[in-house]
Protein backbone atom coordinates (compact mmCIF):
# COMPACT_ATOMS: atom_id res chain seq x y z
CA UNK A 1 0.00 0.00 0.00
CA UNK A 2 1.57 3.11 -0.47
CA UNK A 3 1.74 6.25 1.67
CA UNK A 4 -1.72 7.98 1.70
CA UNK A 5 -1.78 11.79 1.39
CA UNK A 6 -4.13 14.72 2.98
CA UNK A 7 -7.34 15.14 1.18
CA UNK A 8 -7.05 18.75 0.37
CA UNK A 9 -10.17 20.63 2.15
CA UNK A 10 -11.19 18.12 5.43
CA UNK A 11 -8.82 18.42 8.66
CA UNK A 12 -7.97 15.72 11.22
CA UNK A 13 -6.46 17.40 14.01
CA UNK A 14 -3.91 15.97 16.26
CA UNK A 15 -4.40 14.23 19.45
CA UNK A 16 -3.27 17.54 21.13
CA UNK A 17 -5.18 19.37 18.87
CA UNK A 18 -8.38 17.72 19.55
CA UNK A 19 -8.15 17.88 23.14
CA UNK A 20 -7.72 21.89 22.32
CA UNK A 21 -10.94 21.41 20.29
CA UNK A 22 -12.83 19.30 22.42
CA UNK A 23 -12.33 21.96 25.61
CA UNK A 24 -13.31 24.99 23.31
CA UNK A 25 -16.27 23.21 22.83
CA UNK A 26 -16.79 22.69 26.13
CA UNK A 27 -16.46 26.04 26.87
CA UNK A 28 -18.82 27.31 24.48
CA UNK A 29 -21.19 24.92 25.32
CA UNK A 30 -21.03 26.26 29.27
CA UNK A 31 -21.74 29.89 27.39
CA UNK A 32 -25.10 28.77 25.59
CA UNK A 33 -26.64 27.34 28.11
CA UNK A 34 -25.77 29.56 30.72
CA UNK A 35 -27.91 31.90 29.05
CA UNK A 36 -30.59 29.32 28.31
CA UNK A 37 -29.97 27.56 24.81
CA UNK A 38 -30.75 24.14 24.84
CA UNK A 39 -28.78 21.58 22.89
CA UNK A 40 -29.72 19.66 19.35
CA UNK A 41 -28.34 18.02 16.27
CA UNK A 42 -29.79 17.95 12.86
CA UNK A 43 -29.53 14.85 10.53
CA UNK A 44 -26.71 15.46 7.69
CA UNK A 45 -28.70 14.85 4.61
CA UNK A 46 -31.18 17.24 3.64
CA UNK A 47 -33.85 17.80 0.14
CA UNK A 48 -31.91 19.57 -2.01
CA UNK A 49 -34.94 21.43 -2.96
CA UNK A 50 -34.58 23.01 0.80
CA UNK A 51 -30.69 23.52 0.45
CA UNK A 52 -31.43 25.35 -2.87
CA UNK A 53 -34.39 27.45 -1.65
CA UNK A 54 -32.69 30.48 0.31
CA UNK A 55 -30.14 31.93 -2.84
CA UNK A 56 -27.26 29.05 -2.73
CA UNK A 57 -25.99 27.30 -5.44
CA UNK A 58 -26.01 23.61 -6.45
CA UNK A 59 -22.32 24.00 -6.77
CA UNK A 60 -21.22 24.90 -2.99
CA UNK A 61 -23.52 21.36 -2.37
CA UNK A 62 -22.80 17.98 -1.48
CA UNK A 63 -25.27 15.62 -2.99
CA UNK A 64 -25.39 12.22 -2.63
CA UNK A 65 -25.97 10.03 -5.71
CA UNK A 66 -25.16 6.36 -4.62
CA UNK A 67 -28.17 6.42 -1.70
CA UNK A 68 -30.15 7.76 -4.89
CA UNK A 69 -28.69 5.46 -6.95
CA UNK A 70 -30.19 2.82 -4.57
CA UNK A 71 -33.70 4.19 -4.57
CA UNK A 72 -33.60 4.30 -8.43
CA UNK A 73 -33.53 7.52 -8.66
CA UNK A 74 -30.62 8.76 -11.63
CA UNK A 75 -30.99 12.48 -10.13
CA UNK A 76 -30.00 13.53 -6.64
CA UNK A 77 -32.43 14.88 -4.56
CA UNK A 78 -30.39 14.52 -1.07
CA UNK A 79 -27.68 16.72 -0.23
CA UNK A 80 -25.52 16.89 3.04
CA UNK A 81 -26.30 20.10 4.70
CA UNK A 82 -24.01 23.05 4.34
CA UNK A 83 -24.99 24.82 7.06
CA UNK A 84 -27.02 24.82 9.84
CA UNK A 85 -29.36 27.62 9.82
CA UNK A 86 -31.89 26.00 7.10
CA UNK A 87 -31.48 22.50 8.59
CA UNK A 88 -32.64 23.98 11.69
CA UNK A 89 -35.42 26.14 9.87
CA UNK A 90 -37.05 22.80 8.56
CA UNK A 91 -36.57 21.23 12.13
CA UNK A 92 -38.67 23.42 13.52
CA UNK A 93 -41.55 23.40 10.77
CA UNK A 94 -41.33 19.72 11.44
CA UNK A 95 -41.51 19.80 15.64
CA UNK A 96 -43.38 23.04 16.48
CA UNK A 97 -46.46 21.47 17.92
CA UNK A 98 -43.71 19.87 19.99
CA UNK A 99 -41.30 23.13 21.11
CA UNK A 100 -42.07 25.82 23.71
CA UNK A 101 -41.70 29.60 22.05
CA UNK A 102 -39.14 31.75 21.85
CA UNK A 103 -37.24 28.57 21.30
CA UNK A 104 -33.72 28.80 22.24
CA UNK A 105 -31.16 26.49 20.73
CA UNK A 106 -27.59 25.73 20.10
CA UNK A 107 -26.29 23.25 18.03
CA UNK A 108 -22.31 22.40 17.35
CA UNK A 109 -21.72 19.60 14.60
CA UNK A 110 -19.97 19.27 11.46
CA UNK A 111 -21.37 20.45 7.93
CA UNK A 112 -19.89 20.18 4.45
CA UNK A 113 -19.15 22.46 1.44
CA UNK A 114 -17.83 22.53 -2.14
CA UNK A 115 -15.43 25.38 -1.98
CA UNK A 116 -12.13 26.37 -2.70
CA UNK A 117 -9.96 25.34 0.42
CA UNK A 118 -7.50 27.89 1.84
CA UNK A 119 -6.01 29.18 5.10
CA UNK A 120 -9.34 28.60 7.59
CA UNK A 121 -11.77 27.36 4.76
CA UNK A 122 -12.59 23.50 4.42
CA UNK A 123 -14.89 21.67 2.77
CA UNK A 124 -15.85 19.42 6.08
CA UNK A 125 -16.15 21.81 9.44
CA UNK A 126 -17.44 22.21 12.36
CA UNK A 127 -19.89 25.12 13.42
CA UNK A 128 -21.05 25.83 16.55
CA UNK A 129 -24.86 28.13 15.98
CA UNK A 130 -27.57 29.41 18.43
CA UNK A 131 -30.88 30.71 17.46
CA UNK A 132 -33.90 32.26 18.91
CA UNK A 133 -36.48 31.52 16.80
CA UNK A 134 -40.94 32.51 17.71
CA UNK A 135 -43.76 32.15 16.72
CA UNK A 136 -45.54 34.76 14.33
CA UNK A 137 -43.04 37.76 15.60
CA UNK A 138 -40.12 38.09 17.32
CA UNK A 139 -39.39 40.72 19.60
CA UNK A 140 -35.79 42.98 17.78
CA UNK A 141 -34.15 42.90 21.77
CA UNK A 142 -33.47 39.39 20.61
CA UNK A 143 -31.02 40.72 17.94
CA UNK A 144 -29.00 42.59 20.73
CA UNK A 145 -29.11 39.65 23.01
CA UNK A 146 -27.09 37.51 20.56
CA UNK A 147 -23.42 39.37 20.22
CA UNK A 148 -23.73 39.12 24.28
CA UNK A 149 -23.55 35.26 24.21
CA UNK A 150 -20.87 34.96 21.76
CA UNK A 151 -19.13 37.85 23.35
CA UNK A 152 -19.12 35.90 26.53
CA UNK A 153 -18.29 32.39 25.01
CA UNK A 154 -15.05 33.61 22.74
CA UNK A 155 -13.93 35.58 26.03
CA UNK A 156 -13.90 32.74 27.83
CA UNK A 157 -10.91 31.28 25.58
CA UNK A 158 -7.26 31.77 25.57
CA UNK A 159 -7.76 33.39 22.00
CA UNK A 160 -7.14 37.49 20.95
CA UNK A 161 -10.38 39.24 21.26
CA UNK A 162 -12.99 40.07 19.03
CA UNK A 163 -14.87 42.79 17.24
CA UNK A 164 -18.15 41.98 16.36
CA UNK A 165 -19.33 43.95 13.24
CA UNK A 166 -23.04 44.51 12.93
CA UNK A 167 -25.50 46.16 10.48
CA UNK A 168 -29.40 46.05 9.66
CA UNK A 169 -30.58 44.92 6.16
CA UNK A 170 -33.35 47.14 6.82
CA UNK A 171 -31.32 50.35 7.15
CA UNK A 172 -29.83 49.26 3.81
CA UNK A 173 -32.47 48.45 2.01
CA UNK A 174 -34.33 51.70 2.96
CA UNK A 175 -31.82 53.79 2.12
CA UNK A 176 -31.35 52.62 -0.99
CA UNK A 177 -35.22 52.73 -1.65
CA UNK A 178 -34.58 56.46 -0.73
CA UNK A 179 -32.34 56.83 -3.35
CA UNK A 180 -34.79 55.29 -5.92
CA UNK A 181 -33.15 52.06 -6.12
CA UNK A 182 -36.11 49.84 -6.86
CA UNK A 183 -33.58 46.46 -6.78
CA UNK A 184 -32.06 46.91 -3.01
CA UNK A 185 -31.52 43.40 -2.74
CA UNK A 186 -29.07 43.29 -5.74
CA UNK A 187 -27.06 46.52 -4.27
CA UNK A 188 -26.83 44.70 -1.20
CA UNK A 189 -25.15 41.39 -2.86
CA UNK A 190 -22.64 44.14 -5.15
CA UNK A 191 -22.14 45.93 -1.19
CA UNK A 192 -21.33 42.17 0.18
CA UNK A 193 -17.96 42.42 -2.37
CA UNK A 194 -16.63 45.62 -1.01
CA UNK A 195 -13.47 43.63 0.75
CA UNK A 196 -12.78 41.31 -2.24
CA UNK A 197 -12.83 43.70 -4.88
CA UNK A 198 -12.20 46.83 -3.57
CA UNK A 199 -14.58 50.80 -3.73
CA UNK A 200 -13.81 51.39 -7.19
CA UNK A 201 -14.91 48.03 -8.70
CA UNK A 202 -18.76 48.60 -6.53
CA UNK A 203 -19.02 52.03 -7.51
CA UNK A 204 -18.60 51.17 -11.20
CA UNK A 205 -21.01 47.83 -10.87
CA UNK A 206 -23.61 50.24 -8.98
CA UNK A 207 -23.01 53.21 -11.54
CA UNK A 208 -23.24 50.88 -14.24
CA UNK A 209 -27.12 49.82 -13.18
CA UNK A 210 -28.03 53.61 -12.34
CA UNK A 211 -25.31 56.63 -12.00
CA UNK A 212 -22.45 58.18 -10.02
CA UNK A 213 -24.06 60.02 -7.37
CA UNK A 214 -26.46 56.97 -6.17
CA UNK A 215 -23.15 54.63 -6.38
CA UNK A 216 -21.05 57.19 -4.04
CA UNK A 217 -23.95 57.55 -2.09
CA UNK A 218 -23.88 53.96 -1.18
CA UNK A 219 -20.41 54.01 -0.55
CA UNK A 220 -20.36 57.01 2.16
CA UNK A 221 -22.62 54.60 3.70
CA UNK A 222 -20.69 51.76 3.75
CA UNK A 223 -17.95 54.14 4.99
CA UNK A 224 -19.72 55.14 8.22
CA UNK A 225 -18.30 52.92 11.68
CA UNK A 226 -19.08 53.35 15.21
CA UNK A 227 -18.93 51.78 18.58
CA UNK A 228 -21.86 53.96 20.11
CA UNK A 229 -25.25 55.01 18.12
CA UNK A 230 -23.64 57.94 16.78
CA UNK A 231 -23.32 56.54 13.31
CA UNK A 232 -27.18 57.05 13.39
CA UNK A 233 -26.17 61.02 12.94
CA UNK A 234 -23.84 60.24 10.36
CA UNK A 235 -26.63 58.12 7.99
CA UNK A 236 -28.71 61.18 8.39
CA UNK A 237 -25.88 63.85 7.02
CA UNK A 238 -26.62 61.83 3.77
CA UNK A 239 -29.52 63.22 3.26
CA UNK A 240 -31.96 60.49 2.36
CA UNK A 241 -35.13 59.85 4.07
CA UNK A 242 -37.11 56.43 3.97
CA UNK A 243 -39.18 55.00 6.94
CA UNK A 244 -37.58 51.62 6.97
CA UNK A 245 -34.24 53.07 7.22
CA UNK A 246 -35.14 55.10 9.97
CA UNK A 247 -36.58 51.22 11.27
CA UNK A 248 -33.40 50.25 11.20
CA UNK A 249 -31.21 52.27 12.59
CA UNK A 250 -33.53 52.06 15.62
CA UNK A 251 -32.90 48.30 15.21
CA UNK A 252 -29.21 48.79 14.96
CA UNK A 253 -28.64 51.00 17.42
CA UNK A 254 -30.58 49.30 20.18
CA UNK A 255 -28.06 46.68 19.63
CA UNK A 256 -25.00 48.80 19.40
CA UNK A 257 -26.15 50.37 22.61
CA UNK A 258 -26.87 47.03 24.44
CA UNK A 259 -23.59 45.56 23.67
CA UNK A 260 -21.81 48.86 24.53
CA UNK A 261 -23.57 48.65 28.35
CA UNK A 262 -22.37 44.87 28.60
CA UNK A 263 -18.85 44.85 26.86
CA UNK A 264 -17.68 48.02 25.74
CA UNK A 265 -15.31 48.03 22.45
CA UNK A 266 -17.48 44.19 21.62
CA UNK A 267 -19.51 45.60 19.36
CA UNK A 268 -19.46 48.17 16.13
CA UNK A 269 -22.37 49.12 13.36
CA UNK A 270 -19.96 48.58 10.40
CA UNK A 271 -22.67 49.89 7.49
CA UNK A 272 -20.66 47.65 4.64
CA UNK A 273 -21.46 44.87 6.23
CA UNK A 274 -24.25 43.36 3.92
CA UNK A 275 -24.42 38.86 4.19
CA UNK A 276 -25.39 38.53 0.84
CA UNK A 277 -27.90 35.42 1.48
CA UNK A 278 -30.97 36.16 0.57
CA UNK A 279 -33.03 35.14 3.88
CA UNK A 280 -31.82 38.03 6.45
CA UNK A 281 -33.82 41.02 6.86
CA UNK A 282 -32.69 42.47 9.81
CA UNK A 283 -29.79 42.72 11.83
CA UNK A 284 -26.64 41.40 10.73
CA UNK A 285 -23.47 40.23 12.16
CA UNK A 286 -19.61 39.56 11.22
CA UNK A 287 -16.69 39.13 13.88
CA UNK A 288 -13.01 39.77 13.38
CA UNK A 289 -10.07 38.02 15.50
CA UNK A 290 -7.76 40.42 16.10
CA UNK A 291 -4.76 40.10 14.40
CA UNK A 292 -6.33 37.61 11.71
CA UNK A 293 -8.39 40.25 10.36
CA UNK A 294 -6.99 39.36 6.90
CA UNK A 295 -8.87 35.72 6.86
CA UNK A 296 -12.00 37.37 7.04
CA UNK A 297 -15.28 36.89 9.64
CA UNK A 298 -14.93 34.01 12.28
CA UNK A 299 -18.63 34.23 13.10
CA UNK A 300 -21.61 35.59 11.09
CA UNK A 301 -25.04 35.37 10.89
CA UNK A 302 -28.38 37.73 11.39
CA UNK A 303 -31.91 38.02 11.66
CA UNK A 304 -34.20 36.02 9.62
CA UNK A 305 -38.62 36.41 8.98
CA UNK A 306 -39.16 33.58 6.21
CA UNK A 307 -37.00 31.11 6.62
CA UNK A 308 -38.97 28.90 8.77
CA UNK A 309 -42.34 29.64 7.10
CA UNK A 310 -44.79 26.89 5.69
CA UNK A 311 -48.46 28.83 4.51
CA UNK A 312 -49.54 30.58 7.63
CA UNK A 313 -46.82 29.21 9.76
CA UNK A 314 -44.08 31.50 10.68
CA UNK A 315 -41.30 31.50 12.84
CA UNK A 316 -38.87 34.52 12.17
CA UNK A 317 -35.99 33.98 14.37
CA UNK A 318 -32.00 35.79 15.04
CA UNK A 319 -28.89 33.42 14.96
CA UNK A 320 -25.26 32.97 14.54
CA UNK A 321 -22.82 30.64 13.57
CA UNK A 322 -19.00 30.02 14.75
CA UNK A 323 -16.93 28.45 12.06
CA UNK A 324 -15.00 26.22 14.95
CA UNK A 325 -12.84 24.62 12.69
CA UNK A 326 -12.33 27.93 10.74
CA UNK A 327 -11.01 29.31 14.05
CA UNK A 328 -9.04 26.54 15.61
CA UNK A 329 -7.38 26.19 12.11
CA UNK A 330 -6.04 29.95 11.71
CA UNK A 331 -5.05 29.68 15.53
CA UNK A 332 -3.24 26.48 15.53
CA UNK A 333 -1.05 27.61 12.18
CA UNK A 334 -0.11 30.51 14.08
CA UNK A 335 0.89 28.44 17.43
CA UNK A 336 -1.62 30.93 18.67
CA UNK A 337 -3.39 27.81 20.65
CA UNK A 338 -1.87 25.09 22.82
CA UNK A 339 -2.96 23.05 25.50
CA UNK A 340 -0.65 22.16 28.58
CA UNK A 341 -0.16 18.92 27.64
CA UNK A 342 -1.03 16.29 24.93
CA UNK A 343 -2.54 13.71 26.47
CA UNK A 344 -5.06 13.60 29.51
CA UNK A 345 -3.34 11.06 31.51
CA UNK A 346 -1.95 12.74 34.79
CA UNK A 347 0.19 10.16 36.56
CA UNK A 348 1.58 6.92 35.14
CA UNK A 349 1.89 3.84 37.60
CA UNK A 350 5.31 2.33 37.08
CA UNK A 351 5.74 -1.49 36.81
CA UNK A 352 8.44 -3.40 38.97
CA UNK A 353 8.11 -6.66 36.85
CA UNK A 354 5.38 -8.06 35.44
CA UNK A 355 4.37 -10.08 38.45
CA UNK A 356 4.00 -6.65 40.18
CA UNK A 357 1.53 -5.40 37.40
CA UNK A 358 -1.89 -6.17 39.13
CA UNK A 359 -0.30 -4.12 42.41
CA UNK A 360 -0.03 -1.25 40.05
CA UNK A 361 -2.96 -1.81 37.94
CA UNK A 362 -4.98 -1.35 41.82
CA UNK A 363 -3.15 1.98 42.10
CA UNK A 364 -4.11 3.12 38.99
CA UNK A 365 -7.92 2.19 39.64
CA UNK A 366 -7.64 4.15 42.87
CA UNK A 367 -6.50 7.36 41.06
CA UNK A 368 -9.27 6.93 38.03
CA UNK A 369 -11.53 6.44 41.28
CA UNK A 370 -10.92 10.05 42.62
CA UNK A 371 -10.83 11.96 38.80
CA UNK A 372 -7.20 11.43 38.10
CA UNK A 373 -6.34 10.25 34.86
CA UNK A 374 -3.84 7.21 35.16
CA UNK A 375 -1.92 5.21 33.20
CA UNK A 376 0.46 1.62 33.72
CA UNK A 377 3.72 2.15 32.39
CA UNK A 378 3.22 -0.43 29.29
CA UNK A 379 6.37 -2.75 30.19
CA UNK A 380 8.47 -2.95 33.24
CA UNK A 381 11.56 -1.41 31.64
CA UNK A 382 14.50 0.42 33.90
CA UNK A 383 13.12 3.13 35.96
CA UNK A 384 14.69 5.86 33.86
CA UNK A 385 12.97 4.48 30.78
CA UNK A 386 9.67 4.37 32.42
CA UNK A 387 10.04 8.24 33.18
CA UNK A 388 11.22 8.90 29.85
CA UNK A 389 8.38 7.36 28.43
CA UNK A 390 6.16 9.48 30.99
CA UNK A 391 8.08 12.95 29.27
CA UNK A 392 7.97 11.85 25.60
CA UNK A 393 4.00 11.17 26.61
CA UNK A 394 3.83 14.98 28.35
CA UNK A 395 2.66 12.95 31.60
CA UNK A 396 3.89 14.99 34.36
CA UNK A 397 3.87 12.37 37.45
CA UNK A 398 4.99 9.14 37.54
CA UNK A 399 3.90 7.01 41.11
CA UNK A 400 6.40 4.39 42.36
CA UNK A 401 4.78 1.75 43.96
CA UNK A 402 6.11 0.09 47.40
CA UNK A 403 9.31 -1.71 47.03
CA UNK A 404 11.23 -3.42 49.76
CA UNK A 405 11.44 -0.36 52.74
CA UNK A 406 10.73 2.30 50.35
CA UNK A 407 6.63 3.50 50.61
CA UNK A 408 4.88 4.63 47.52
CA UNK A 409 6.00 7.44 46.30
CA UNK A 410 5.22 10.33 43.55
CA UNK A 411 7.61 12.74 41.53
CA UNK A 412 7.15 15.32 39.40
CA UNK A 413 9.08 14.95 36.39
CA UNK A 414 9.15 18.18 35.58
CA UNK A 415 10.60 19.81 38.74
CA UNK A 416 12.27 16.38 40.05
CA UNK A 417 11.03 16.81 43.34
CA UNK A 418 9.71 13.25 44.78
CA UNK A 419 7.15 12.93 47.72
CA UNK A 420 5.65 10.27 50.26
CA UNK A 421 2.37 9.15 48.00
CA UNK A 422 0.01 9.05 50.87
CA UNK A 423 -2.37 11.59 50.78
CA UNK A 424 -0.98 12.50 47.77
CA UNK A 425 -2.91 14.25 44.78
CA UNK A 426 -1.73 16.60 41.72
CA UNK A 427 -2.50 20.22 42.05
CA UNK A 428 -5.45 21.35 40.63
CA UNK A 429 -3.82 23.05 37.19
CA UNK A 430 -2.14 19.77 36.61
CA UNK A 431 -5.76 17.44 37.07
CA UNK A 432 -6.17 18.01 33.07
CA UNK A 433 -4.59 20.07 30.05
CA UNK A 434 -5.85 23.20 29.82
CA UNK A 435 -5.82 25.74 27.21
CA UNK A 436 -3.08 28.22 26.49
Amino acid sequence: MTRPTPLSGFPEWLPEQRLVEQQVLDRLRRTFELYGFSPLETRAVEPLDQLLRKGETSKEIYTLHRLQAAEGDDEPSLGLHFDLTVPFARYVLENAGKLQFPFRRYQIQKVWRGERPAAGRYREFLQADIDIVDRDTLPSHYEAEIPLVIGDALRSLPIPPVKIMVNNRKLCEGFYRGLDIDEPEEILRIVDKLDKVGPDAVKAEIAGKYDEARADACLALAAIRAQDASFADEVRKLGVEHPLLDEGVAELAAVVETAREHSPGLVEATLKIARGLDYYTGTVYETELAGFEQFGSICSGGRYDNLASAGRDVFPGVGISIGVSRLLGLLFKAEALTVSRPVPTAVLVALWSEQDRPVSNRIAASLRSRGIATEVAPVPAKLGKQIRHAERRGIPFVWFPANGDNPDQVKDIRSGEQVDAEGWAPPAEDIAPTLR
